[in-house]
């Protein structure tokens, strides 16, 4: 008898090493140097970019994680895996494997950025932060851009390698209060959104950058080697006391970055769609470089066929779960439950292009039941991000189902 494994969820658990030998192997997945704060809470890990990050915490419920940075502020370690790319050539190479330019980025600012194959399929995406002039790091999400940026380096005068920083997020409204708070020195100046500096924290040398993955006012922190690493996370957690930080998994972010349209490579886009099928368009620049995958996005259908998706009643499951009139129609790609606007919410990518905002499908949900779909834009609300510039105070109180 075969078991349906669609019933499983599989997890990794961190178990005490009472006297083992050494693993070999266990290097592939290696735990955030701050993990120490999870293990207290009953913590099931995923892997991302092979680093652990926590898939739970018993700190708190889904929702309660959701509100949480939605209303105050939170404290996440991530698998986001920075690679530092320097020399002469760095910006040359980079100009090369991104569909953006880079030379518009000037040092201490951020950038989104993503690499194409030769086809137009999208490998990853990440943030790129621009250290120097010579010197990049680009925190990427899941996948291998390492091997891509050594694949496309012959000739050039560059570096490449994983400089073993690791990251962590501080999202909520109350975060860049709290930044003040734990800093030695004064608050960089500008710190504007998607600028990134050097700081000190708790006699540490670290990186901070005005980014992350919910939408939510905020800044990440790049945890660097040879400095007291768990002195930083210690300082973060024992100042934000006072503002009751809560220590989250990937569920904080799961619904919010839903609503907000982030898109999460593998699920939402992958090596199958290309920057304009996800929505990305934008971010293809056809200037006066010669970019891998230019060719082919030059030449492809340039309609949008990602879009959001409000479920009543239930959260839909992953998949071709969507059909008109019985037929399937579209791919479920990441889906949640928003406690916000009291619905389920999901990216999804239609079949044809044409059906986009206000078309209703049928949506077979986790719970088996078959439920009522609409499709909107993305982000549902928002629509002009001005919530992590901090242009806009949004700390709702309760849910709003408009």
């Amino acid at each position: 008898m075969t078991t349906d494994l669609s019933h499983y969820r599989f997890v990794a658990k961190a178990l005490p090493n009472q006297g083992a030998r050494p693993r070999e192997l266990a290097r592939t997945m290696p735990a955030h140097p701050l993990s120490y704060m999870e293990l207290p809470h009953d913590p099931e890990y995923t892997l991302y970019n092979s680093r652990l990050t926590p898939e739970k915490l018993d700190t708190a419920t889904d929702d309660e994680m959701y509100w949480a940075v939605r209303t105050n502020v939170i404290f996440r370690h991530t698998g986001e895996l920075p690679i530092e790319i320097s020399g002469p050539d760095a910006e040359t190479l980079l100009n090369k494997v991104f569909t953006r330019s880079v030379s518009k980025v000037k040092p201490g600012r951020c950038s989104y950025q993503f690499a194409c194959y030769h086809d137009g399929g999208m490998i990853t995406d990440g943030v790129l932060l621009r250290l120097a002039e010579d010197r990049f790091w680009m925190a990427q999400a899941d996948g291998d851009l390492f091997s891509w940026y050594k694949a496309h380096a012959q000739g050039l005068d560059v570096k490449i390698h994983d400089p073993n920083v690791w990251v962590s997020q501080i999202q909520g409204p109350r975060s860049l209060e709290l930044l003040a708070a734990v800093l030695d020195g004064p608050m960089p100046n500008p710190f504007r959104y998607f600028d990134c500096a050097e700081v000190s924290i708790a006699g540490q040398t670290c990186w901070i950058s005005r980014s992350g993955f919910t939408n939510e006012l905020g800044w990440e922190v790049y945890l660097l080697p040879d400095t007291d690493i768990p002195a930083i996370g210690d300082k973060i957690m024992e100042i934000g006391a006072a503002f009751d930080i809560l220590l989250t998994g990937t569920p904080v972010f799961r619904a919010r970055r839903v609503e907000a349209g982030l898109l999460n490579a593998g699920s939402d886009f992958g090596a199958e769609t290309t920057p304009f099928d996800a929505g990305l368009g934008g971010f293809v620049e056809f200037d006066d470089r010669d970019f891998v995958g230019r060719k082919a996005l030059e030449a492809a259908d340039k309609s949008c066929r990602t879009w959001g998706m409000r479920v009543t009643g239930g959260v839909a499951q992953l998949g071709r779960v969507m059909t008109i009139d019985g037929k399937p129609v579209g791919r479920a790609c990441s889906s949640g439950y928003s406690p916000y606007q009291g619905c389920g919410v999901c990216i999804v990518r239609m079949d044809d292009p044409a059906q986009g905002p206000g078309t209703q499908v049928d949506v077979l949900c986790a719970d088996g039941s078959t439920q009522s779909g609409e499709l909107c834009t993305l982000p549902m609300y928002d629509a002009d991000r001005l919530i992590p510039r901090g242009k806009l105070v949004n700390i709702p109180t309760k849910p709003n189902a408009d």
